[in-house]
């Protein structure tokens, strides 16, 4: 069987002449196949578009980087913004799933900022440092609508 690109979990592909045999000496039935497709452990599908979420080191968030990401069709180069934050999406152009015009989807990138299980000292001295000297407040926008 050749399943076309971009063909979606539920859809039904039909298989002309391929089924049981007619009745007296008519000419044999289509069969129909129902596709499923298995959940991937690291990306997920959206139409066309694929996403995924990435994790990423707090220098990688603070300071920029150029990552590895995967995608359905290999992995690829990306730039992470200086002072990017978890959740922030990236948009990886074309990289998504194939259409029928030949044209693909785009994979969106979700960042994570994943820390050690086992903090060090310095990181530790570098966070005590950075809450004396700092009033930035993440909630505070949170305050002003309840």
């Amino acid at each position: 069987i050749s399943i076309p690109a971009g063909v979606k979990d539920g859809q039904t592909l039909r298989l002309r002449g391929k089924g049981g045999a007619g009745i007296g000496d008519g000419p044999p039935g289509d069969a129909l196949i129902t596709i499923g497709i298995r959940p991937h452990p690291v990306f997920t599908r959206d139409g066309d578009d694929i996403e995924m979420d990435l994790p990423i080191t707090l220098d990688e968030s603070v300071l920029g980087a150029k990552v590895d990401v995967p995608t359905i069709s290999g992995t690829v180069s990306m730039s992470i913004p200086k002072g990017a934050s978890s959740g922030r999406r990236l948009r990886l152009k074309g990289k998504g799933i194939a259409r029928a015009n030949g044209k693909a989807g785009d994979q969106y990138v979700r960042l994570r900022i994943v820390l050690p299980d086992k903090m060090d000292n310095e990181l530790e001295e570098l966070a005590k440092r950075w809450r004396e000297h700092s009033d930035f407040d993440p909630r505070k926008d949170l305050r002003r609508q309840t």
